[in-house]
């Protein structure tokens, strides 16, 4: 795996890339990269969604257009890794389970005040567990010995805990981040750990600042049909969310108060609270199994022995497919993510034209939307050496208003990519992106992370906002997207400047290039947090 350390390699990495990156051999171009576009976001693809006709249609198409540009099948004659995936569906019509506090059952309706799931993908669970409030449910030995578990065996247990991570304070105002989110405050870390400990269940307390959403996304994932991969670690039996107000009477009815506890869960000395209160019931969940493919191409490197060493570019290539019954029912994700999977389709066209010395892998992976599962699985099971992989560039959906001054790197700091993205901009008369907090944990929720959790050099390339011209205007038709965010009406418009996805497509290929034509692979920073996580997991 790459090793976290202060690289020594660094200084000479820094003097080849910037000799390198005077001149790209290979010129996207924006003919092919508009007509994948339009095509991938049509509504003959239906939305690409996991499991569905549309999805199969997207991975048949993707094979074909790799084949046709050239790529060759990384491992044997296809261009398919199979990623099996679990559906799972909650349904509590036929389920009785509920949440029993000072001895009396809480009235409360699924969807409404509360959404559950079996994380362990099985139809049938029979409950009752005692809850324990474990404030953030943390354990991060280097933020000064964390612990929320503080030694309690919660095996049996049903967990309540917080979302997001502790604050900072004047005294510490660089804690978990600072005003960053960090892994351990997004919700699929605590799930996670609370499975390794052998919890029967956790329950989130929703609030819309500490998920960064409202309780509408909650409620539009967890009522609809969830997906897992099949054949990786199971979570807990059951997990989900419950609203805020829910969460005040339930610790109320249990002898608690809510707020107090809560303020206690802001320092180190937190101990687990165990609540008046158990989960007790029925619960039933339809479960099936699908067969979904990430999609892989290479370019052979021409070194005869960096050859042997590879850059990945990925895009996820799903959205979130046909919905409803009345109305616009495909949601085509145009910018989320068919700009992306054109994106790479139109640098794979260049780059075989242009070989690196390193071989170059273009990846389209599935099931992004549903939890990273396609990146997950292929870094469970890689067509390629990890540790003869030397970085993992993402893009997720591209620029669609107009060409900047800038690009977006955030993450590349965490490894000597920074050091690479930042003569590459150079090169190409751009600036790198000013950075601001990171409050919403985008690092972790790209297919990037999948990587950089296994040991790879990895972030995700994002678009600029210092628009090279009218900036009133491309600010308006920026912030017009927010609203289309996984909306039915996130459309290809063929009236789009696709000069700035052309750009960032292009900012993506010149950057591994010089990956791909350096004298080493590129490293992480000492004390990088996911090093740590990966340590701590056993990674």
């Amino acid at each position: 795996m790459h090793k976290i350390v202060f690289t020594a390699v660094a200084a000479t990495l820094a003097l080849a890339c910037a000799a390198h990156a005077a001149s790209f051999p290979a010129t996207v171009q924006e003919a092919p990269l508009r007509a994948h576009l339009a095509f991938l976001s049509s509504d003959l693809l239906e939305g690409r969604g996991t499991g569905q006709r549309g999805g199969d249609l997207t991975v048949a198409y993707l094979e074909a257009q790799a084949q046709a540009a050239g790529l060759r099948p990384v491992v044997g004659n296809s261009y398919r890794q199979s990623v099996n995936i679990a559906g799972v569906k909650a349904l509590p019509q036929q389920s009785t389970v509920a949440l029993v506090a000072g001895g009396r059952p809480l009235s409360l309706t699924f969807g409404k005040d509360w959404v559950w799931a079996p994380g362990d993908a099985q139809p049938v669970h029979d409950l009752d567990a005692p809850l324990v409030f474990v404030g953030y449910g943390i354990a991060a030995p280097e933020e000064g010995g964390w612990d929320d578990y503080k030694g309690l065996d919660v095996r049996g247990k049903l967990l309540v805990m917080l979302v997001n991570d502790p604050a900072p304070t004047s005294a510490e105002p660089d804690r978990f981040g600072g005003k960053s989110l960090t892994y351990y405050g997004r919700w699929t870390y605590k799930f996670e750990e609370a499975a390794r400990r052998g919890a029967a269940g956790v329950l989130l307390i929703h609030t819309d600042a500490s998920a960064a959403y409202g309780w509408g996304v909650v409620h539009n994932s967890w009522t609809a049909e969830r997906f897992q991969l099949a054949d990786a670690d199971l979570g807990t039996g059951l997990q989900g969310w419950i609203t805020e107000a829910t969460a005040r009477s339930l610790f109320t009815a249990a002898g608690q108060d809510l707020d107090k506890l809560r303020a206690a869960a802001e320092d180190k000395s937190f101990e687990p609270v165990e609540l008046n209160a158990r989960v007790a019931g029925h619960a039933q969940a339809a479960v099936r199994t699908l067969e979904q493919f990430n999609v892989a191409g290479i370019v052979p490197g021409t070194d005869p022995k960096l050859k042997n060493e590879v850059v990945i570019y990925s895009a996820h290539w799903d959205h979130l497919g046909k919905q409803g019954d009345t109305g616009d029912t495909i949601y085509n994700g145009a910018v989320d993510n068919a700009s992306g999977s054109a994106g790479l389709l139109a640098m794979a066209q260049e780059a075989v034209r242009h070989p690196a010395r390193r071989s170059q892998m273009f990846l389209w992976v599935a099931a992004e939307e549903q939890g990273l599962l396609g990146s997950a699985a292929y870094a469970a099971r890689p067509l390629w050496p990890l540790n003869k992989t030397a970085a993992a560039l993402n893009l997720d959906s591209l620029n669609f208003v107009a060409a900047t001054k800038d690009i977006g790197v955030r993450g590349s700091e965490r490894s000597d990519l920074g050091t690479m993205a930042a003569t590459t901009a150079k090169a190409m008369h751009l600036a790198i992106a000013k950075a601001s907090p990171d409050l919403g944990g985008g690092y972790f929720r790209s297919d990037h992370f999948s990587f950089a959790k296994a040991g790879v050099p990895a972030f995700s390339i994002s678009g600029g906002r210092d628009w090279v011209k009218d900036k009133a205007a491309n600010d308006g038709k920026q912030k017009a997207y927010g609203p289309r965010y996984h909306q039915a009406d996130d459309e290809y418009d063929p009236s789009w400047d696709l000069a700035g996805m052309v750009q960032q497509a292009q900012f993506a290929l010149n950057l591994g290039r010089v990956v791909a034509d350096a004298p080493a692979m590129p490293a992480w920073k000492k004390g990088d947090q996911f090093g740590k996580i990966r340590e701590a997991a056993g990674r």
